[in-house]
């Protein structure tokens, strides 16, 4: 595909993070504007087998329970599986993570030794659960060898992994990868497509953009990029593209349409010293399968955890005052439903996907607009229903929240007395339905010649 290009040439090319704003404004206004998909098309009702994959991978969708693509992946799957480089903004929930991996494992093709695809994100948790969809949809795919490689897990691990057992997908977090790269332990010379999770979050900050300029300057020229986030900025677009090469985009310009589909959102107004008691009613009251509470320090996620642990509520929380090793067991403990309330800083905010979460609470306010949609589309993923409740504490709590409203054109309304169920809730069966199915049962079913006792 290419050799690497001197690195001063390649660097030109590269955005630099100091450069003004008013070139990074101007080049945003350079669109073509035919080749930028304008929001979305409606919903179709094609299935995974229209984009010709690999029947291996058709056969893990079917596994995974997929029966239709959603409207992201109908856009973007049959073009990325060609190999054209993605950028792609769209609300969360909404099978984003599938696109990129099934369009890698549909191109891939492994050689002993070599590294073809480079996954980049921001998080340890993150990166490890990208890893255990590319694990989930390569089932049939026995050959295809994936790892992941992020801080907190000894060097030497790492090392010896990528020299006895080479992956040919590497998923990681940019500072392990780099200093992994950088010690010829992990060759990037034959990477075909590299990707960005969450790109903003990474191009936006100084140390991390520094760090992922410099992995792919090792990289061949010659690559497929692919970069995805529920948040674009129109001032981070254009630093995105300077990563590829004519890209196909697609943007939901129309910020009110990032918004959730069937996520419920209320607010409600208290003080500071309120918020424990109003938190403790609200588990009680709330019909939640799984909830994910927000807190903006690792000192409150630890305090407001412990309380909710002696009130006993079958709490757990993550943030990153912990080991990697704590974070992952906590992470798999609730993501298998083993706890049923999440306590956390935003260090989850992004992307972690936890099926069974339908309410999300901001017990504090996040810091923006952008924190507030990430947060609440932990709840409500892939079009299901969900509740965002978020406590407004102080007049910057409101202003957040005002923020929130205008950006997204949604109007959240203080929590009322009463909230119905079914407007957050999908119940597959109901209690009465139950009832009366062993009502029924009681009627017609012959006792005499059955043991049947009460169990003491």
């Amino acid at each position: 595909m290419g050799d690497v290009r001197d690195n001063e040439a390649y660097e030109e090319e590269l955005l630099d993070y100091e450069e003004e704003d008013e070139k990074v404004l101007d080049s945003g206004n350079k669109v073509n504007g035919d080749a930028v998909k304008k929001g979305y098309v409606g919903i179709h009702s094609s299935g995974f087998r229209d984009f010709l994959l690999k029947p291996e991978l058709l056969r893990a969708i079917v596994d995974s329970g997929f029966e239709h693509p959603s409207e992201v992946q109908h856009e973007c799957i049959p073009q990325a599986i060609l190999g054209m480089d993605v950028i792609c903004q769209a609300k969360s929930g909404m099978g984003k993570t599938a696109v990129f991996v099934l369009s890698t494992l549909q191109q891939i093709e492994p050689a002993p030794g070599q590294v073809s695809a480079l996954i980049l994100c921001h998080t340890r948790e993150l990166a490890y659960q990208i890893c255990n969809e590319f694990v989930r949809f390569s089932t049939y795919l026995p050959d295809t060898k994936v790892s992941v490689f992020y801080g907190g897990v000894n060097n030497k691990i790492h090392k010896d992994l990528l020299k006895n057992e080479c992956p040919h997908i590497v998923v990681g977090t940019p500072g392990r990868v780099l200093g992994l790269a950088r010690d010829k332990d992990l060759s990037l010379k034959n990477v075909r497509h590299f990707i960005l999770d969450e790109c903003d979050k990474m191009l936006e900050s100084l140390d991390m953009r520094r760090d992922v300029q410099e992995i792919f300057k090792m990289t061949p020229h010659e690559k497929q990029v692919m970069m995805f986030s529920a948040t674009l900025s129109k001032e981070i677009r254009p630093v995105c593209k300077k990563f590829m090469q004519d890209p196909m985009e697609i943007y939901v310009d129309d910020e009110a349409k990032l918004t959730l589909h069937g996520l419920v959102q209320h607010y409600i107004k208290l003080g500071e010293m309120e918020k424990n008691r109003k938190l403790n009613d609200l588990l009680d009251a709330l019909d939640f399968n799984q909830v994910v509470i927000f807190v903006k320090s690792v000192s409150r996620a630890r305090e407001l955890n412990k309380l909710l642990i002696e009130c006993n509520f079958p709490s757990i929380c993550i943030h990153s005052g912990m080991s990697q090793e704590e974070r992952l067991t906590h992470y798999k403990s609730f993501k298998e439903g083993h706890k049923r309330i999440l306590v956390a800083t935003d260090l989850v905010g992004r992307g972690i996907d936890i099926e069974r979460v339908n309410i999300v609470i901001n017990y504090d306010m996040p810091d923006s607009a952008d924190t507030y949609l990430h947060r609440v589309g932990r709840a409500g993923r892939f079009g299901t229903k969900g509740l965002a409740i978020t406590f407004v504490a102080s007049a910057s709590d409101s202003e957040v929240l005002n923020q929130v409203q205008a950006r997204f054109e949604v109007d959240i309304k203080q929590l009322p007395e009463n909230i119905d169920t079914s407007t957050y809730s999908k119940r597959r069966v109901s209690s009465l339905f139950f009832f009366t199915i062993f009502f029924v049962w009681v009627l017609t079913s012959d006792f005499s010649s059955s043991s049947f006792a009460v169990p003491s």
